[in-house]
């Protein structure tokens, strides 16, 4: 990159009057509104940075003397330096400049799925508010045409090394370069469309499977999908969360799917075929004779889709007899001529059955 000194047309021990004379000049010149041509353009921002430069005095001394300002007899202090890194965390001005390229931050989407979907996988489109790369630099962070420049002050190291005294004697530091900030290159054109970031907001559309068999709180990784990173940095992860909406019918048991089929009290008695309108389907149920209230009926691999492997689960359906509570004269005359052929007993406790309240507990607290 040209000299300041040349670039402003001053010499080396300008005062700072002179330099701000110079640039006045230059930039009355040069100013877009005054000479629009493309070569004034590009003087006109190497005259304003040079400016920045030599206006400001730290910056000014430190282009002056180099990357290696304050370095009185420090060659002799190479190694040293190198233990003092080691054992203290140093500067690590040898690591060399930074890079502006970094990864982009993961996203989180929550993706409400309802119960049928997930028996096998489903589809979705999903539109998501994100970091996406600047198609203006397509990444550079520069307007088109230019590039980042070398750093005048630290040379491109990214760094400025100075020697301070203290009770260990001279001791090499390293700090990064304030005029870079730590990246070795100024962006001296930055790109208007993103502002030099080398991405912009957006919302885009991220297609999405989503495989059978997953669960409320489960979170599916999508790899490279989430923000673009700065300066063309690769793309986050993108993360989504899982939730399956509340079903009026049935409910969820791992991969089985329990419901509760209501029968009336005759078609118990004497038994018959039922139609369950299940989640991908009718299946066709039969209801023996004498058939219980709280007997489950296994309707197997007619569950959900297993999410590691092969298979389904089952359908348990559980059964929930229906007594009449409204009967006219002639029903219920017919209900006691069908008692008085049968010793009826009183009503008592029976045993206690742990099958009969774990069949109970599945139909009724949904576990």
């Amino acid at each position: 990159m040209a000299d300041h000194y040349e670039v402003l047309g001053v010499t080396r021990d300008a005062s700072p009057d002179e330099i701000k004379k110079a640039y006045r000049r230059l930039a009355r010149e040069l100013h877009p509104d005054v000479n629009p041509s493309a070569e004034a353009s590009e003087r006109f921002k190497l005259v304003t940075h040079a400016y920045d430069v030599l206006s400001d005095p730290q910056q000014r001394e430190q282009y002056d003397l180099g990357p290696q300002a304050g370095f009185p007899g420090g060659a002799g202090f190479g190694n040293f330096g190198d233990i003092f890194e080691t054992f203290f965390g140093g500067g690590g001005g040898g690591r060399g400049p930074k890079s502006r390229r970094e990864r982009g931050q993961d996203a989180l989407l929550r993706v409400e799925v309802d119960l049928d979907e997930i028996i096998f996988g489903t589809h979705r489109d999903l539109e998501v508010d994100t970091a996406i790369v600047c198609e203006t630099c397509n990444g550079s962070c520069c307007q088109p045409g230019t590039a980042p420049v070398t750093c005048d002050i630290c040379h491109g190291t990214g760094s400025i090394q100075r020697s301070v005294r203290s009770l260990l004697g001279n001791v090499m530091t390293s700090s990064p370069c304030g005029t870079c900030r730590g990246f070795g290159t100024v962006i001296v054109t930055p790109c208007v469309t993103c502002q030099g970031q080398g991405r912009v907001r957006a919302r885009r559309t991220v297609p999405v499977d989503i495989p059978a068999g997953v669960d409320t709180g489960l979170r599916l990784q999508m790899p490279g999908s989430g923000e673009a990173g700065p300066a063309g940095g690769p793309n986050g992860d993108l993360y989504l969360e899982i939730k399956v909406k509340h079903h009026d019918v049935f409910s969820r048991d791992g991969d089985d799917l329990l419901c509760t089929l209501e029968v009336a009290m005759t078609d118990a008695i004497l038994g018959t075929h039922a139609k369950v309108r299940a989640l991908d389907g009718d299946i066709d149920v039969e209801l023996k004779p004498g058939i219980q209230s709280a007997d489950i009926i296994t309707v197997k691999d007619r569950g959900i889709t297993h999410l590691r492997g092969s298979g389904r689960g089952d359908l348990r359906v559980g059964i929930q007899v229906v007594t009449p509570t409204k009967l006219d004269h002639r029903e219920r005359e017919l209900i006691k001529q069908f008692a008085s052929t049968h010793k009826q007993e009183a009503p008592s406790l029976a045993r206690f059955q742990q099958g009969l309240f774990a069949k109970l507990r599945d139909r009724f607290l949904n576990v």
